[in-house]
């Protein structure tokens, strides 16, 4: 008898993992199935990141605040920038806020199926775990640097308003983005390892098409509904106008970005599926 023969006399219960037959096989289910997995993940990441460290979770504000002094200093105090009224430290950290949460949690993303390439090669689990794992992971981090943005709103005697409201909206967006550019970045650097060295270069790009250093409305109106296909455009913009209430409140700005995050997560999920079935092979 053969083995799956044997296996079938005694009743046990078997599984055939097949690799997908077509494009549109996402099975995202097992996300929920994997779920306890997906914690663990996510605990190690976090784990990792601060084994070993004097300040530890420090490092999560020490970064956007010195950006922000930077910032502050030279696009503000000697370029003129406008700010639309609003001082400049929280002009420009509620928009390194979601700009450091994106741009660390795409960095980790693309590393993160090479790096567990051991894990890979010996068990089954669905390989999507590691990039999400990596974007939640950084969520941990934002919410660190956002006391620092309380704080400096107290000083500066600015409540909160109703637009805050809209936060989580552009929370989910900001998620969304990283794990559809991580997708697509980790897929690719399992494939080609010289992705990783044009990581830190493509992060700078992206960061100065994003309105980090300046604000949306110096964009010409006719063109902003294609600069918004950035999704970072929206998401930036946004928290600013929701934390500040100044700025550009959601509009063509926020729906093309929308848009673009959805073109980009459809076919960051797609290219990954067709990734994952070699996956094992390549890394």
């Amino acid at each position: 008898m053969t083995e799956l023969a044997v296996l079938q006399a005694r009743a046990v219960p078997l599984t055939v993992i097949t690799p997908p037959r077509s494009w549109v096989e996402l099975h995202l289910d097992e996300v929920w199935t994997y779920r306890e997995l997906l914690y663990f993940f996510v605990w190690r990441d976090l784990k990792v990141r601060y084994k070993q460290t004097v300040i530890g979770a420090g490092w999560a504000v020490i970064q956007p605040a010195f950006t922000m002094i930077v910032f502050s200093l030279f696009f503000g105090v000697l370029a003129k920038i406008p700010s639309g009224g609003v001082p400049y430290p929280v002009f420009y950290y509620s928009a390194l806020l979601p700009w450091m949460y994106f741009a660390n949690a795409l960095t980790q993303a693309t590393g993160s199926v090479v790096e567990n390439q051991r894990m890979i090669t010996k068990v089954y689990f669905p390989k999507i775990l590691l990039p999400v794992s990596s974007v939640l992971s950084g969520l941990v981090d934002l919410g660190i640097a956002f006391l620092l943005l309380v704080g400096m709103m107290f000083w500066y005697g600015m409540p909160p308003t109703a637009a805050m409201l809209w936060l989580p909206v552009f929370l989910l967006l900001a998620v969304a983005t990283a794990l559809a550019a991580g997708l697509w970045l980790a897929a690719l650097n399992a494939l080609y390892r010289d992705v990783r060295y044009a990581i830190p270069f493509f992060v700078q790009f992206w960061m100065f098409a994003s309105p980090v250093a300046y604000p949306s409305s110096l964009v010409p109106e006719n063109w902003r509904w294609l600069y918004g296909l950035n999704p970072m455009a929206g998401v930036i913009e946004g928290f600013r106008w929701a934390l500040t209430g100044q700025g550009q409140p959601p509009g063509v700005l926020m729906a093309a970005s929308a848009l673009g995050v959805a073109a980009l997560m459809l076919g960051g999920l797609l290219y990954f599926q067709r990734m994952e079935g070699t996956v094992a092979d390549v890394v």
